[in-house]
């Protein structure tokens, strides 16, 4: 016999499943990146060096106010336009990134989970968040919580406008989060970028890994667990560890260790 008293809730399933796709290829729709024009014309060296300005204040103690004020009222369109390839877009919201968590851990006294997605940080008359910075523009939108694998649904134009076209996994040795277990600060000039990320790749590897030859296990960084597919899943770890620690891991079963969030502010490079 025909069930007719199920048959409304079935018909509700079917529009519910519907809508949720319709939703997420939307969702994904919109984050299809923006392309930038002007990649070809010198990136805008003072804005970057604004950056690099509020970081060293921060490691000197110095007064950053009037810089904060400074870069709060720059035109949205000099962010957009001054910040025009990937490297720019790296060494200004790195330093921004580094110099805005130590700010808000020791000045306003923020804690996690609110000093990361809070939007407390005023760059262009639009206040950023920490998870704003790290996943939206330098990690070009990523879900937080896919592991690198999802973009976020609906990152909005702006964030699109100002994130990176690539994304490179050395950031992630770069950003600072008060944390024992996260990487020192160091200060990215536009010139350096990439020798500097290299450096800070090499240097936080050798630092946190961990080889067992007996046992062929190799132990990694959590951080390369939480972000995997920016690292090219554990294929890339094995690469990378190659690259950056001249060490074949190949066959080795890769593990994770245990991160260490104990506070450890004002961890600058010596």
């Amino acid at each position: 016999m025909h069930n007719t008293v199920n048959e409304p809730f079935s018909n509700l399933t079917k529009w519910v499943v519907l809508i949720g796709l319709f939703c997420v290829s939307f969702g994904l729709m919109a984050a299809v990146p923006i392309q930038k024009n002007n990649t070809e014309a010198m990136p805008d060296t003072a804005l970057i060096k604004l950056s690099e300005q509020l970081l060293y204040s921060v490691k000197t103690e110095e007064p950053t106010i009037m810089l904060e004020k400074e870069l709060a009222t720059i035109e949205m369109e000099r962010l957009i336009n001054g910040l025009n390839d990937d490297d720019a877009i790296k060494t200004f919201w790195i330093n921004i990134y580094n110099a805005w968590f130590q700010i808000l851990a020791t000045r306003e006294k923020k804690k996690k989970p609110g000093i990361f997605t809070g939007k407390l940080i005023p760059i262009a008359g639009i206040k950023f968040s920490l998870d704003d910075i790290e996943h939206g523009i330098l990690r070009k939108y990523r879900w937080k919580l896919s592991k690198g694998y999802l973009p976020k649904l609906f990152p909005g134009k702006l964030i699109k406008q100002l994130a990176v076209a690539a994304i490179d996994y050395r950031i992630h040795f770069a950003l600072n989060c008060g944390a024992k277990s996260c990487p020192p600060i160091a200060f990215y000039t536009y010139e350096n970028i990439n020798t500097q990320l290299d450096i800070a790749a090499k240097s936080f590897l050798h630092s946190e890994t961990t080889f067992d030859d007996a046992k062929k296990q190799v132990r990694v960084t959590k951080i390369m667990s939480w972000f995997i597919a920016d690292f090219g899943g554990k294929k890339g770890i094995r690469k990378i560890l190659q690259e950056k620690l001249q060490k074949d891991v190949d066959g080795y079963y890769i593990k994770f260790k245990p991160y260490d969030w104990a506070a450890e502010l004002a961890k600058f490079e010596e």
